[in-house]
C-alpha cells in the first residue's frame, strides 16, 4: 500500500488519502505500507503534522523490528521540508543498523 498524507492536495492514482497522522500511523502499524508520502502542515497543529509521523517510525525503529517503508516527502513549507528530510536521513541510517545486526 502506497500512504498519501495531505489535508488538501488529492493523492496520485494509486496511493491511499489520509488527512491526519494517527490514520497515517494505523496504516503503517498494520506493516501493509511500502511507501509514505508527507505534507507537513496539516491544518490543525493539534491533530499533529507529517513530521508527528516521522517521529513515530523513528521511535518504532528503534525500539521495534520495524522496516520502514520508503518515505517521501512533499510538503511545501521549506523549515518543515528541511526538518522532514533530516529525519528521513536519520530513519535510514538507523533502520540500516538494525538490519545489519540480525
Amino acid at each position: 500500500m502506497r500512504v498519501y498524507l495531505d489535508d488538501e492536495r488529492q493523492a496520485p492514482p494509486g496511493w491511499r488519502q489520509v488527512r491526519w497522522p494517527e490514520e497515517a500511523i494505523s496504516l503503517l502499524k498494520t506493516e501493509a505500507v511500502r511507501e509514505i508520502s508527507l505534507d507537513h502542515d496539516l491544518g490543525d497543529d493539534a491533530r499533529g503534522t507529517g513530521f508527528d509521523v516521522l517521529l513515530w517510525i523513528e521511535e518504532t525503529v528503534a525500539t521495534s523490528d520495524f522496516d520502514p517503508p520508503v518515505i517521501q516527502v512533499h510538503t511545501a513549507n521549506p523549515p518543515a521540508r528541511n526538518r522532514m528530510t533530516t529525519a528521513v536521513s536519520t530513519i535510514n541510517r538507523l533502520a540500516e543498523r538494525c538490519r545489519g545486526a540480525d
